[in-house]
Parts: C-alpha cells; sequence; structure tokens
C-alpha cells in the first residue's frame, strides 16, 4: 500500500438508486419470454467478468424493490455509476490514496508508484446491466 500516514480517500460514490425510465424493446414479448431471457442473462455473467458475489448481489438488487436494492448494494459495496443500476463497479474501481508528508518530499521514503499518490486507482471490475433485468418493457404483453 502506501505510506503509514497515507489513508483511503472516504468517498459516498453510491448514487440513490431510481426506478428505470420506461423503455420499450424491438418487439412485444410475453412475461415468459422476459423471464427466459433474464434467466439467460443471469446464467451467463461469469463470462463478463468481475467477481460472482457482486453479481449475485446485483441480481438480488435487481429482483428486490428499491429500499432493499439499496441497502444490498451499499452493504457489498457496489459503485452505482447510474441510478438505474445499469452501470455499476466493485468497490475497487473508487479506492484512491493519498500520499503522506514524506512521499511528497522523497519518493524513496515510499512504495506508492506515482500514478497512486496522484489519486489515480486501478479500476474496479464494471458491471452492466440490461434494462431488461431491471425493469419490465413497455411493450410487454400481458396474458389474460
Amino acid at each position: 500500500m502506501g505510506c503509514a500516514g497515507s489513508t483511503p480517500k472516504s468517498d459516498d460514490s453510491s448514487k440513490k438508486l431510481k426506478k428505470p425510465k420506461p423503455w420499450k424493446h424491438t418487439q412485444s414479448i410475453t412475461p415468459a419470454q422476459l423471464k427466459q431471457m433474464r434467466e439467460e442473462f443471469w446464467d451467463t455473467t461469469p463470462h463478463y467478468g468481475g467477481q460472482k458475489e457482486i453479481w449475485d448481489a446485483l441480481r438480488a438488487a435487481a429482483e428486490a424493490d428499491l429500499a432493499l436494492a439499496q441497502t444490498i448494494v451499499d452493504s457489498a459495496g457496489i459503485i452505482v455509476s447510474n441510478s438505474d443500476m445499469t452501470l455499476c463497479y466493485d468497490e475497487r474501481g473508487k479506492i484512491i490514496i493519498f500520499p503522506c508528508i514524506a512521499c511528497i518530499f522523497s519518493t524513496a521514503l515510499c512504495f506508492q508508484n506515482q500514478n497512486q499518490w496522484l489519486g489515480n486507482s486501478a479500476a474496479g471490475a464494471k458491471y452492466e446491466l440490461p434494462k431488461y433485468v431491471l425493469s419490465e418493457p413497455t411493450n410487454l404483453i400481458r396474458e389474460k
């Protein structure tokens, strides 16, 4: 990490979750088709990279009401870039280390590289969720 005086920046990057804006699928679909699309997405998430635990938390949040979803996202350390959860990052993406006084005067006194102590950090994994896992389309065929 860094010098003894280095501390992570406390950053409240988690946005308050909001319902996704209404959207329309390319063609009208049934609830059964929507469910199948969602299952296929969640079954293939390991191929998108990132951590299984974060994908599991995102799925739980996507299937919950907004209040519970907010709790899940906050507890899992998920950084919500878009308030509708279509773009999220894991907590590794926002950790910024600042230099201690010794680092400013002598790089030999600190193990951090210059990019880190200027405030740049390695990006965390990116998690992109399609709208169809977050809400129903406006052209969903209601079965009677």
